[in-house]
């Protein structure tokens, strides 16, 4: 289990015991979805592997971590819906493909209604998202970090048994610094990075094809190669998908094989073994 460094030079606690997954929850594959700054498209991206893995038939469900800037039930296609319990435990809304979601926009009585919560409490939704959700058995769990490597995100890796993370960045001057904050807190954290995804690489001209780099020459291969991470892919800027996510409709726009070694990255991650949860979870 790991430790936080500086909360134990300063006398304070160490970290948390790991949340434990329910009777009725058995998540195979754990894969956070995590950027060292905000506005790289990371809520984009996890929709984006959802949709894909779905598709190849696997069961999917997305634990929004991202608590006071939720997007993934938009994306979806699940604003005004409101998640259930049965019992004692909260039940996940399903999309229109069977991807499970679980997000503070779900709890709230308008999605726009802020989430004025201090970190105590945003760790506790994040507990409430993994311990008191029947998820069912799912082949993969994505979990949308927040932007940054701050308290919500040490939470999750601390007491989530996370298996692997995909670092979203886009081709801007402060990818080195966006890699290098993620690097940093998956190495204190003992969690394996699967790969960089860069987000808004380029726009294609609609007139002639062309792929315009609009933030400049893309410095990802250096990066990734100087932090010894792959390369898992390299998204446009697709004004019509942006229009689609905003209308809930990513599942039906999302180009098909879009990002299939980041997909091939999950895949190779090898599964929880355990009993598993029941089928009619």
């Amino acid at each position: 289990m790991a430790t936080c460094e500086h909360a134990v030079a300063a006398g304070g606690k160490t970290a948390p015991q790991q949340f434990e997954e329910n009777n009725l929850s058995e998540a195979k594959r754990v894969i956070a979805v995590l950027s060292g700054k905000g506005g790289v498209g990371k809520s984009f991206v996890t929709g984006s592997l959802a949709v894909e893995l779905a598709r190849r038939g696997n069961k999917v469900g997305i634990l929004d971590a991202d608590i006071t800037g939720p997007s993934i039930p938009k994306m979806l296609g699940m604003s005004g819906r409101h998640a259930s319990g049965i019992g004692n435990l909260l039940l996940p809304e399903v999309s229109m493909t069977g991807i499970k979601v679980m997000s503070s926009n779900l709890l709230l009585a308008n999605e726009t209604d802020p989430v004025l919560w201090r970190g105590p409490v945003i760790a506790g939704a994040i507990r409430q998202f993994w311990s008191d959700t029947s998820w069912g058995p799912l082949d993969y769990l994505l979990v949308d970090m927040p932007p940054g490597t701050g308290d919500v995100a040490l939470t999750v890796f601390q007491s989530l048994p996370v298996d692997g993370i995909v670092v979203v960045t886009s081709p801007q001057d402060l990818v080195s610094m966006i890699v290098a904050k993620a690097v940093n807190m998956a190495d204190k954290m003992n969690v394996p990075i699967l790969g960089i995804i860069e987000n808004m690489s380029y726009i294609t001209c609609p007139d002639c094809g062309k792929k315009i780099e609009v933030f400049g020459p893309s410095k990802l291969d250096e990066v990734a190669e100087g932090y010894g991470v792959k390369v898992l892919g390299r998204l446009p800027i697709d004004p019509a998908l942006a229009l689609a996510c905003d209308a809930g409709a990513i599942e039906e726009a999302l180009p098909s094989d879009l990002l299939p070694d980041a997909i091939a990255a999950c895949e190779a991650v090898e599964p929880h073994e355990g009993e598993g949860a029941s089928e009619n979870a």
